[in-house]
């Protein structure tokens, strides 16, 4: 038999099993420890790539005189590329069966000195499983992720992180009605609520004194301290296809497009920390950013497929003089399309140049 005839081949495939990767819902339980295989050395090559393709060009991550200059001995791995590759290796084994990636928090940076040639080992436990009312076919799982040093042990960064994981069996539900009905709250009082501020205040610097004078200006007023970055960056095949490989991130929605042809995306979408990191890289260029603290209540909104440009907006929160050198500064970003739409959310604390 000629196993390359086409007709005897696809006879052949309707007939023989896949053998599948990834985990579904009921492979987790709450309290389970995942040491995950793959592994990344930090690379300077891929860390140059990841942040060159996501304009984040803040010349600490480049120069080694500028590195020098806020306390570095060489150019560290960007921290956006460090989580990026932390988390990269988790996919085979907590979300390659696909769902929706629900969000992400608590993401901290234990090391901020961390150099290509640094070797990465990764592990999750399982902090919670829980049904979907409103998907029966789903189950909601969060995980907490850990990335360290092979060589000491020492923690470089973790977070938190919630996905939708397909069920093998679907579960009867109420059809989440409950959980979506209205509460029957004063509309009116909900809408003054949600009404934007009656204006704007940009700070006139990228120094945290601008951002804490801006807040002072905006005080006691029906203002936000919140302003639009110029910058755009249209992804293309890079950045939704080679950056996440790149990262051991194995997810048939950043590479297969005949599999997600048939999606509710209709094409490969962008890695999420990805648009993340450009949407921080937008910020980040009109920020003398010091050193990166921590990320919470991240929320990827809507798809973001090839040909998509990502913008960045961002709203100033708090500023805080913690330290001689930088005070802290507590941002909220969101990132968005060429339709306006939001496709990224969430708020980030850096230690912003005095």
């Amino acid at each position: 038999m000629d196993y390359t005839d086409t007709e005897t081949f696809t006879t052949i495939l309707d007939r023989t099993e896949t053998r599948e990767k990834g985990n579904c819902f009921e492979d987790f339980t709450e309290g389970d420890r995942i040491e995950h295989a793959p592994g990344l050395t930090l690379s300077n090559y891929a860390n140059e790539l990841w942040a060159s393709q996501t304009l984040n060009h803040d010349p600490i991550y480049w120069r080694t005189n500028a590195a020098r200059a806020v306390g570095f001995d060489e150019p560290p791995v960007h921290p956006d590329y460090l989580l990026a590759a932390v988390m990269g290796p988790t996919v085979e084994d907590l979300s390659e069966k696909g769902g929706y990636f629900l969000g992400r928090t608590n993401v901290r940076y234990h090391d901020q000195t961390v150099t290509p040639g640094t070797e990465l080992r990764v592990s999750s436990t399982v902090r919670s499983t829980a049904s979907s009312s409103s998907r029966p076919e789903y189950g909601i799982v969060t995980w907490e992720t850990e990335g360290v040093d092979a060589e000491t042990g020492e923690p470089l960064v973790s977070y938190e992180r919630t996905n939708m994981i397909p069920r093998r069996e679907p579960v009867a539900t109420d059809g989440g009605e409950s959980a979506t009905a209205s509460d029957g709250g004063d509309a009116d009082a909900d809408e003054e609520a949600d009404a934007p501020p009656s204006e704007f205040v940009t700070p006139d610097g990228d120094r945290f004194g601008d951002f804490a004078a801006a807040l002072d200006e905006a005080e006691d007023r029906d203002a936000a301290v919140a302003y639009r970055h110029e910058r755009g960056r249209t992804m293309d095949d890079v950045m939704v296809a080679t950056l996440p490989l790149m990262t051991l991130n194995t997810a048939k929605q950043h590479h297969n497009v005949d599999v997600m042809a048939d999606s509710p995306s209709g094409d490969i979408v962008a890695y999420g920390d990805v648009t993340r990191s450009v949407a921080l890289g937008h910020a980040r260029s009109d920020e003398a950013t010091y050193r990166e603290l921590g990320s919470d209540d991240e929320q990827f909104h809507t798809f973001v497929t090839p040909g998509d440009t990502v913008y960045g907006f961002t709203r100033v929160l708090d500023a805080e003089a913690t330290h001689d050198h930088a005070g802290t500064v507590t941002f909220e970003h969101i990132a968005f399309n060429q339709h306006d739409e939001p496709v990224y959310s969430g708020t980030r604390r850096a230690l912003i140049q005095q």
